[in-house]
C-alpha cells in the first residue's frame, strides 16, 4: 500500500481523455498511488482498464464525446447517483486542429474550444458542486500546455483554449480556495503522443523542437506523474492557482 505524503488510498479520481496517452499515463500514476479510477472518455478504454485494474485499483468507464458538452451535468448527476463520489478531477481531454489562420474553419475552433476549454468549465462545474455537497476536500488539475504561454503557429483553437484553460484555473483557484478546494494545472511541453504525431513525423520540425528542448527529448507521458500525484494529494493543500511546465526546459530557453 502506497504510504506518505502522496498517497491517495481512498480516493477516487474522474480523469478525462484517459484512453490513450498523456490521460491514460495521468490515470495509471495516480492508480499506483491508491486511487480508484473513473476513466471518461468518447470511445471504449479497455487497455487502460485493463492497466488500472493490474495495480489492484477499481475502474469505471464512462464512454461521452466531450465536444457536445450540454450532456455532461447529466452524465455526471447519472454516476453521483449511481454511487459514485470524486475526489480528485483531472481534465486532460483535448484536441488539437492544425490550419493557416486565414484558412481555420469554424469548426475546428468550435470543436477543440468544446473539448479543451468549454467541457472543462462544465465538469468542473458539477464537480465542485458535489465536492461541496459531500464536504470533499477536492482537488482539481487542469491540463494545460505551453501555449498557455506561447502563441504558436497554425494551432488557432488550441492555442485559444490553453490560454483560456490558465485563465479558467486561477479564476477556480481564487473561489474555491476558501472551500478547501484546490485548483492547478499542470502544462506540458513537447510530449510523443497522438497529437504531436504530425510534427514527430515532420524531419525539419522534430530537429528544431529537439534542439531546443535543454533535456534533448520528448517528454513522455510518465513525465507527469510526480507533477498529478503533488496536485492530487493531501501534500499541496497550501498549492492552488498555478500553472507548472513540465517542458524539459523549453520555456526557459
Amino acid at each position: 500500500m502506497t504510504t506518505g505524503p502522496f498517497d491517495l488510498s481512498g480516493k477516487r479520481a474522474l480523469v478525462t481523455g484517459a484512453r490513450t496517452g498523456l490521460g491514460q499515463g495521468l490515470a495509471l500514476a495516480l492508480a499506483s498511488a491508491g486511487a480508484d479510477i473513473i476513466g471518461l472518455g468518447s470511445q471504449a478504454m479497455p487497455e487502460t482498464r485493463g492497466r488500472v485494474e493490474a495495480l489492484g485499483r477499481q475502474f469505471n468507464e464512462v464512454v461521452y464525446d466531450l465536444k457536445d458538452p450540454s450532456g455532461i451535468a447529466e452524465m455526471f448527476a447519472g454516476l453521483v447517483a449511481g454511487g459514485a463520489t470524486v475526489d480528485i478531477l483531472v481534465n486532460n481531454a483535448g484536441q488539437i486542429r492544425r490550419s493557416d489562420f486565414i484558412d481555420f474553419t469554424e469548426e475546428d475552433w468550435d470543436d477543440v474550444l468544446n473539448i479543451n476549454l468549454k467541457s472543462a468549465f462544465v465538469l468542473s462545474q458539477a464537480v465542485v458542486r458535489h465536492m461541496l455537497e459531500r464536504g470533499i476536500q477536492g482537488r482539481i488539475v487542469n491540463i494545460a500546455s505551453l501555449l498557455s504561454f506561447q502563441g504558436g503557429i497554425r494551432v488557432a483553437s488550441y492555442t485559444a483554449s490553453k490560454h483560456g484553460v490558465a485563465g479558467l484555473t486561477k479564476l477556480m483557484a481564487n473561489e474555491l480556495a476558501a472551500k478547501g478546494i484546490t485548483v492547478n494545472a499542470i502544462a506540458p511541453g513537447y510530449m510523443a503522443t497522438d497529437n504531436t504525431e504530425a510534427l514527430r513525423n515532420d524531419p525539419d520540425r522534430h530537429r528544431a523542437i529537439l534542439e531546443r528542448i535543454p533535456c534533448g527529448r520528448w517528454g513522455e507521458p510518465t513525465d507527469l506523474d510526480t507533477a498529478v500525484l503533488f496536485f492530487a494529494s493531501p501534500a499541496s493543500g497550501y498549492v492552488t492557482g498555478q500553472v507548472l511546465a513540465v517542458d524539459g526546459g523549453w520555456l526557459a530557453r
